[in-house]
C-alpha cells in the first residue's frame, strides 16, 4: 500500500527550495524517503535483537521484520509512545 502526502509551501519558501534544488519534489522524496530508512535500518536492528534474545524467529524479509516488530512492540509509533508516556504521568 502507497500513501500520498500534501505539503504546501509559501512563497518564499517556494524561492529558498529553489536556492537549494531544480527538482523541490525529488528533494522532498528523497529526503522523506532517506529518514524512512534509517527508521528501518534502526527497527530491524532492535527486531533482530529481540528475536535473538528470546529464541523466535527472525521475520524472512525487510517488510516482515518491521511488521515483527510492531506485533511484538520492539517499536511504537510516535502517537503509541507518547500515550504511554501521558498515562503513565497520571
Amino acid at each position: 500500500m502507497a500513501v500520498n502526502y500534501t505539503i504546501t509551501l509559501t512563497d518564499t519558501e517556494k524561492k529558498c527550495m529553489d536556492y537549494v534544488t531544480t527538482d523541490i519534489q525529488a528533494w522532498i522524496e528523497n529526503s522523506v524517503k532517506n529518514r524512512a530508512r534509517k527508521a528501518q535500518n534502526l527497527i530491524v536492528a532492535g527486531n533482530t535483537q529481540y528475536c535473538n534474545d528470546n529464541n523466535i524467529a527472525i521475520g524472512v524479509g525487510v517488510t516482515a521484520q518491521v511488521d515483527q516488530a510492531y506485533a511484538n512492540k520492539v517499536v511504537l509509533t510516535v502517537a503509541e509512545s507518547s500515550a504511554a508516556s501521558e498515562h503513565s504521568l497520571e
